[in-house]
């Protein structure tokens, strides 16, 4: 059976869709990821594999291949385990056809099948509204951030509530954007600075990327 699901790849400060197409059919087992991956993409195999099994989930000994497409951009990270592991999910009929239709997918499997944050996840959501999607599914540690982008995400710990989620048996709440706490300010402040408009831009630039400075 073959599925296709919507995930995405960062480049740069951008975002681009990329196609999880995982196909399985009957023939001597193996598990296949191309679509030019690097090795922590290749190494998403095991960890699929792994929180299928610890989640309670066959994978039966079938030829799997999983392809990342466009093939011309090089995919980087983790983020595409969630996307993988639901289309296996999907093609060996263990999870209804249909069900991600118009959502973007990404995030990080632990082998115990829990989700971890993934970067980008603020311009993933964004592009993932620009391209017409109708929802966001992420790691609950990455939601907030992504909330902030607008549109309808969701979080979840783990894989398990992934599929519940998608089966209507235990819907997510929608996750929404982390609120700025309320801080007093100590000491001097910025924003008292008269002129020095160079220098105080390159404070700021330094501060909001964790870079060093030299100021002479």
């Amino acid at each position: 059976m073959f599925v296709r699901i919507l995930s995405f790849a960062l480049r740069g400060v951008e975002a681009l869709p990329v196609a999880v197409e995982v196909d399985v059919s009957p023939g001597i087992p193996f598990f296949e990821v191309v679509g030019l991956p690097d090795a922590s993409v290749r190494e998403s195999r095991e960890r699929v594999r792994a929180a299928l099994k610890n989640g309670g989930w066959a994978l039966p000994p079938l030829r799997i291949t999983v392809n990342l497409a466009p093939a011309h951009l090089r995919k980087a990270g983790p983020g595409f385990d969630l996307a993988i592991a639901l289309g296996l999910l999907v093609a060996t009929g263990q999870v209804p056809a249909g069900l991600l239709d118009g959502i973007g997918v990404v995030g990080e499997l632990a082998l115990d099948g829990s989700l971890r944050p993934v970067e980008g996840a603020l311009v993933m959501a964004w592009t993932a509204q620009q391209i017409g999607l109708a929802g966001f599914l992420v790691s609950r540690h990455s939601a907030a951030e992504a909330a902030a982008a607008g549109g309808k995400v969701w979080g979840a710990s783990d894989l398990g509530e992934v599929v519940s989620h998608l089966v209507g048996t235990a819907p997510l709440p929608p996750a929404s954007p982390r609120r700025a706490e309320d801080t007093v300010a100590v000491g001097p402040d910025l924003a008292d600075v008269r002129g020095q408009a160079v220098g105080r831009r390159a404070l700021e630039v330094s501060a909001a990327g964790g870079h060093n400075l030299l100021i002479l």
